[in-house]
């Protein structure tokens, strides 16, 4: 059972015994939940090593270490870590964040398997371990036999990036490489398990095992026990799709409140709300009729029959377009001008991420093309996953989004839009269907110890999750400190949940707010900018043991607001940039510096 079901238990523990034990057990993902089971079981039978509550056999076993920012390399190790353990394979499953990283010496057997963040980046909870192999530190590894599943989108140049560094730094240390290296596209479920079983077949013929062979997996379900998820997602109903931009604002900004009653979906401030979308009807509409392909001829996707229509409304990705399709598309038609971009790898990608498939349809033509041959190019459809921007302790059956909706004019001034931001805040009404899951994000979490102060940076949409943490801190009397700190364009048109914020400062639940509106005057001010003016007490509340949070745009707001908070406490605390980056390392390390960031 779950320890935080515990209260539904007949407890022998005293109820200050009780408390404790919730309030330290509170925010762990599964992977800790397990362990500190393990951990517990084993004190109550007598002492125990950290080795023999992790693997159970006396002899070598396999480690799976997972860098997952959105959740994708949890998911697929967690399926592998399944499968190893179905094989008699003793394995433990570790996410990266809470991997010590010197134990890399003790291993004999490790699959790695990391996704690619921002532009070649290791994601959050992988950058400790990425940069200590990459160190003077790292130890030699002779003796590890090692695996690397990468996941990435070859829409971006970097692709697998974080995967590829992983490989080539435990080679250098010594390690034997015992599978190829897969470098998984967004569509990464259809080459998974080929290469599972590659893998898992390498470690049984090279594990040395001098007991009998019992797997240990310390990840096989959710600490709250969702019996719905990505696979199966449930059928909520849209309640509410409310502009919160102002009429004159350049950006569409929704809130989105979902119902989630009946699933018992629980989940935690700070997680995500994954979304399956439907493409726009009137799109695919236009993109049957330009390449002059049957909408009702059946085809066959797995185990089901669809017609052609269907398939490309809920199946596949349309408006995301990638290298691949290019390529395949130019090869197909034979047209030029694709074939000269299908050359050049970089202006193959450039114009991928600038025209949309039905364009690309539209500006080359369709001689060749068949139903089955044009969805043989495409990309089947992947979940998008939103900040959740309640608590569940406030809203209880709902759950609530910020969502920016995408929408441009393409070159011949046809109106365009993002897949999943226009349904849910334009084609989606109210009390329509859609399916979604919880996706757990245990490296964004308040503190557990309700008395520590937070700093809150979230511009735009990144406010969303800020949002969950003060309904969650007011819902539970939590009595720390809170700051926040706000950017948009224009303070009249974009201020997101002013009303909200303005109240929480009035009573207090709001320590003290900070705004950057960047177009309010002549010189542009950012949330970095207002960091900097307020470094003293930046740096003070982070002496004092304040959580630092980001969420927000990656490849730049939360590059410069990392920038500025270096440059903050190497002056305020008179170090060297490198040690005022140790700090920082120091603080992530104790997750008190977390990041939301896509």
């Amino acid at each position: 059972m779950a320890l935080n079901n515990l209260s539904a238990l007949t407890s022998p523990l005293s109820e200050s015994q009780l408390a404790q034990l919730k309030q330290a057990t509170a925010g762990l993902d599964a992977v800790q939940t397990a362990w500190v089971s393990g951990y517990l079981a084993g004190v109550s039978q007598g002492p125990v090593t950290a080795t023999e509550s992790s693997t159970q056999s006396a002899g070598q076993s396999l480690t799976i270490l997972v860098g997952s920012q959105t959740g994708n390399a949890k998911g697929v190790a967690q399926e592998l870590a399944e499968q190893a353990t179905a094989k008699g394979i003793p394995n433990k499953l570790i996410s990266m964040a809470d991997y010590k990283v010197k134990a890399i010496k003790d291993e004999s057997h490790v699959i790695v398997v990391a996704s690619t963040n921002g532009e070649g980046e290791a994601p959050d909870d992988a950058i400790d371990l990425h940069a200590f192999l990459a160190s003077k530190k790292a130890p030699k590894l002779a003796g590890l036999k090692f695996a690397v599943l990468g996941l990435g989108d070859s829409s971006y140049e970097f692709f697998c990036q974080t995967g590829k560094d992983f490989e080539q730094r435990l080679q250098a240390l010594g390690g034997e490489i015992i599978t190829e290296r897969l470098d998984a596209d967004v569509d990464y479920q259809e080459v998974t398990q080929d290469w599972f079983d590659k893998a898992l077949a390498a470690v049984e013929a090279t594990l040395v095992q001098t007991g009998p062979s019992t797997a240990t997996v310390v990840t096989s379900a959710p600490v709250t026990e969702n019996k719905y998820n990505k696979q199966n997602p449930f059928t909520a109903s849209l309640l509410t799709s409310q502009k919160i931009t102002g009429d004159r604002s350049a950006k569409d900004v929704r809130h989105i409140e979902i119902d989630l009653e009946g699933s018992d979906l629980h989940y935690t401030a700070g997680d995500a709300l994954g979304v399956w979308f439907k493409n726009d009807e009137s799109m695919v509409d236009e993109l049957i009729t330009k390449l002059g392909l049957d909408a009702a001829k059946e085809i066959t996707l797995g185990d089901k029959t669809i017609t052609l229509k269907d398939a490309l409304i809920e199946e596949f990705e349309l408006t995301g377009t990638h290298p691949g399709f290019v390529e395949g598309y130019a090869a197909l038609t034979a047209n030029e001008t694709l074939l000269k971009l299908a050359e050049d790898k970089n202006a193959c990608r450039d114009f991928a991420n600038s025209n949309q498939i039905v364009d690309i349809v539209t500006a080359t033509g369709n001689d060749k093309v068949t139903e089955e041959n044009f969805i043989a190019l495409l990309r089947r459809s992947s979940p998008r996953l939103y900040s959740i921007a309640s608590s569940q302790t406030e809203v209880e059956d709902e759950v609530h989004l910020t969502v920016g909706a995408v929408v441009f004019e393409n070159e011949a001034g046809q109106q365009r839009g993002g897949s999943a931001s226009t349904f849910l805040s334009h084609r989606l009404q109210e009390g329509g269907e859609v399916k979604v899951f919880i996706e757990d994000n245990h490296n964004f979490r308040l503190p557990s110890n309700p008395e520590t102060p937070v700093i809150m940076v979230g511009p735009g949409t990144g406010i969303a999750p800020f949002r969950s943490f003060m309904q969650e801190r007011e819902a539970t009397d939590a009595t720390g400190k809170n700051w926040l700190l706000f950017g948009d364009q224009t303070f009249n048109e974009d201020f997101l949940y002013q009303v909200e914020w303005q109240t929480h400062l009035k009573s207090g639940l709001l320590t003290r707010l900070d705004l950057a509106f960047s177009r309010d005057q002549a010189e542009k001010i950012y949330v970095q900018d207002r960091l900097k003016e307020n470094a003293a007490e930046v740096y003070q509340w982070l002496q004092d043991g304040a959580h630092f949070y980001v969420c927000g745009d990656a490849n730049r707001m939360a590059k410069d607001v990392q920038t500025a908070l270096i440059e903050i406490i190497s002056e305020q605390g008179k170090l060297s940039l490198e040690d005022a980056e140790e700090y920082l390392t120091e603080l992530r390390q104790a997750k008190r510096y977390q990041r939301d960031v896509y």
